[in-house]
This record gives C-alpha cells, sequence and structure tokens, in this order.
C-alpha cells in the first residue's frame, strides 16, 4: 500500500468515526459535535481531551461572568454596555484570534486583587473574570488548539485550580466598608432555600482543571507539587 494510498484510507476512516458518533445535547439546545478536520492526523487522545477540557473551562467562566453581570448590574453599567449579555460577550470575543489578543498579556495576578480595593471605581466583574480568564489561558501556554507535540505543564493547570479556590472564597466572603459583600453572588428565596448556583459552577471548573492536571501529569510522569494560596494575602501560585 502506497502513501497515498494509507492516507486516503486513514481520512475516510476518519470521516466515517466523525458521522457516525452521537453528540450530546445540551439543555441551551447546544450540540458537543465537533466536525472532522485535518488537523485531527496530528493530534493524540490526549490533544483532543485537553480542547474539549479547555473548553468545557472557558464555558464554565463565561457562565460565571454572565451570572455576576446579572447579580450586580451596576457593574456592566460602568463600563457603558446595554445589557449583561453584552459585557459578557465583549469580554470573551478576544478568544476568537487569542494569539494576537493584547488581553493575553496582562497581569493576571494584580488584575485579581483589583476587584478587592475599596478604591477601585471601574467595572468589578469585569477586572476579575478578566484576570481569571487571562490566568486560565496561560496555564494552556495561551494555546487554543493542541497537537502531537504540544507540551503542557500539569503543575500550571494544578496551580491554575487553587487559585480559582482563592477567589472562589475571596468572592463569597470579600466585604465593603458597610459589611455588604463585594460582589453578590449566591443567594436565599423567599422560602429561605439557598440559591448555590455560583459555588456550583466553581465547584465544576475547579473539578474539570484537576482532573486535566492529573491526565497531563501522567502523559509527562511529571509530579504535581501541592500546594495552596495563603487566602489572606491572596498571593497566587505561580502560572
Amino acid at each position: 500500500m502506497n502513501r497515498t494510498t494509507l492516507l486516503v484510507c486513514l481520512l475516510t476512516a476518519a470521516l466515517l468515526a466523525s458521522c457516525s458518533s452521537q453528540s450530546i445535547q445540551r439543555k441551551d439546545g447546544s450540540s458537543s459535535a465537533r466536525g472532522f478536520s485535518v488537523k485531527e492526523l496530528v493530534k493524540s487522545d490526549i490533544d483532543g481531551v485537553t480542547e474539549i477540557h479547555q473548553q468545557e473551562i472557558l464555558a464554565s467562566l463565561k457562565a460565571l461572568t454572565l451570572k455576576l453581570y446579572r447579580r450586580n448590574p451596576n457593574e456592566w453599567r460602568k463600563s457603558g454596555f446595554a445589557s449583561a449579555d453584552e459585557a459578557t460577550d465583549s469580554l470573551f470575543k478576544p478568544l476568537e484570534n487569542w494569539s494576537l489578543a493584547q488581553q493575553k498579556t496582562l497581569p493576571w495576578e494584580s488584575i485579581l486583587l483589583d476587584p478587592w480595593r475599596a478604591d477601585f471605581s471601574d467595572d468589578r466583574v469585569k477586572a476579575l473574570m478578566n484576570g481569571l480568564l487571562v490566568m486560565h489561558m496561560a496555564a494552556f501556554n495561551h494555546q487554543t488548539e493542541f497537537y502531537l507535540l504540544t507540551e503542557l505543564d500539569a503543575q500550571k493547570l494544578y496551580n491554575a485550580a487553587r487559585n480559582t479556590e482563592a477567589v472562589a472564597w475571596k468572592l463569597s466572603n470579600a466585604r465593603n466598608a458597610q459589611g455588604e459583600l463585594t460582589l453578590l453572588t449566591n443567594s436565599m428565596d423567599i422560602d429561605g432555600v439557598a440559591n448555590l448556583s455560583f459555588e456550583r459552577e466553581f465547584g465544576k471548573l475547579i473539578g474539570i482543571q484537576d482532573a486535566l492536571a492529573k491526565i497531563i501529569e501522567d502523559k509527562s510522569n511529571r509530579a504535581i507539587r501541592f500546594g495552596v494560596v495563603n487566602l489572606a494575602s491572596m498571593v497566587f501560585l505561580p502560572i
């Protein structure tokens, strides 16, 4: 069998596999199906898993941003947007061409400290979620596609999860001089039932990041060094 015939066979098999697989239909009507591309021929199974995990992480970050804007409408108004949805879309639009986005060069460590400053007058949700977005993308070396020769650092992925835990804790506990939460998140309804949707989304985000860190650790055979973030000082683990 010559090379041309072999390539045709591989392409045919890949196309058949992509056509036969069933996609997950989500509650919002979206589909998880990914179309076949020739690029898939230079990706390992782990590369595909990495891309799926990254997409889920970004989806969680976007969901959290929208939820925060809806709970704190004064924040998107500070940025001059017409709605929470518009403000959220603007923050994540640079992902369409992240390699050229100026956003990726922002110092995420200092940005994540800004929302809690008493003298901070800008959009706190934008600052918070911008910092988280840049940090998580930094953990992926600012890449959005992964191939056979791509190398990721499990330690960065693990550290990003711990930093996210610290941010989630701060979000639930930080208060202003009047004793009010700096940003509203979880709430109680009129019957006293707790709405913990923020907590669940953060838990999902952290779980995905930890699972991927374990996968990359196993692939690279480089052990993760366990660490925690000092919640009082908010000194983050390096990425």
